[in-house]
């Protein structure tokens, strides 16, 4: 069980909505990440059972509770920014409040909030955690979308997009232990061109050259921080995505070989990846 030192304390703007979202994460010893969402008496797990959306970005809410429309009361959107940096540190006991109902986007990456779990100190003993396999083959197919896991005997991932931009076409990025601080700081990203579409239909209010990539036709909006860095950050997704099983992805002996995916596809393979994990030394 790893959980933080102290306190944190933090708050910035949202993507979607262009809200201004403060944050405390305190120590727990619960082993299980819980987000309070504006109600600090109503408390929901970050797991699978409680994504309920992943239509642009992965939404987490609390089934528990519902209005009489059936909808979730308490949810947290954009989570999985701050679900990868838990992957990579391996936390996984705190308790998480949110004055609104959506993360704070900082620059796009996961980069901020492993900042501020490192500055506040991280507790438990990381060398202690299971690793765990696949007792068989994991798949998801459709289309020319795929995601496969196997296993193997260390972590291998690839992830392959085919995206209408001179870099993007027909690519993959393979991630591995020197490339971990460039997944880690790669961007959220869009094409330019869809912007004011999609905040004409009440997205992306908060999107700014700070906080996000923009794909033009002939390049991007800003400098690249790393090659490929749009693919790195599809990578950077996957982390938090999967890690919604309670497993991260680096105490995971497996192949993760993925093409053309997005949140969706990735958690309906956790769904089933979740009941074929496996133990070993």
């Amino acid at each position: 069980m790893i959980t933080i030192a102290k306190e944190i304390h933090t708050k910035g703007n949202t993507l979607m909505k262009n809200y201004d979202c403060d944050v405390v994460i305190k120590p727990s010893q619960r082993g299980e990440i819980r987000l309070f969402v504006i109600d600090e008496d109503k408390p929901f797990k970050a797991c699978l059972e409680n994504v309920i959306s992943t239509e642009h970005y992965v939404t987490l809410g609390s089934r528990e509770h519902r209005t009489l429309l059936g909808k979730c009361k308490y949810r947290a959107g954009l989570c999985e920014h701050f679900m990868a940096a838990c992957a990579f540190l391996r936390i996984d006991s705190i308790d998480v409040y949110l004055t609104q109902e959506e993360f704070p986007i900082f620059d796009g990456s996961s980069k901020e909030w492993i900042r501020l779990f490192n500055e506040a100190g991280l507790v438990g003993d990381i060398k202690k955690h299971q690793k765990y396999t696949v007792s068989e083959p994991v798949y998801y197919l459709n289309g020319k979308t795929s995601m496969v896991i196997l296993p193997a005997d260390e972590l291998y991932i690839s992830y392959s997009v085919n995206y209408e931009h001179k870099d993007l076409h027909n690519q993959w990025v393979a991630f591995d232990k020197k490339n971990t601080e460039e997944i880690i700081e790669a961007r959220t990203f869009g094409f330019y061109k869809d912007l004011k579409k999609y905040q004409m239909l009440g997205f992306a209010q908060g999107v700014n050259i700070n906080n996000t990539l923009g794909l033009t036709d002939d390049g991007y909006t800003v400098d690249l921080r790393s090659d490929k860095e749009p693919i790195k950050h599809k990578i950077l997704d996957l982390f938090g995505d999967i890690y919604q099983t309670g497993v991260s992805p680096l105490d995971l002996k497996c192949q993760i070989l993925v093409k053309e995916a997005g949140h969706a596809v990735h958690i309906k393979t956790a769904n089933m990846l979740k009941d074929k994990l496996v133990k070993v030394k």
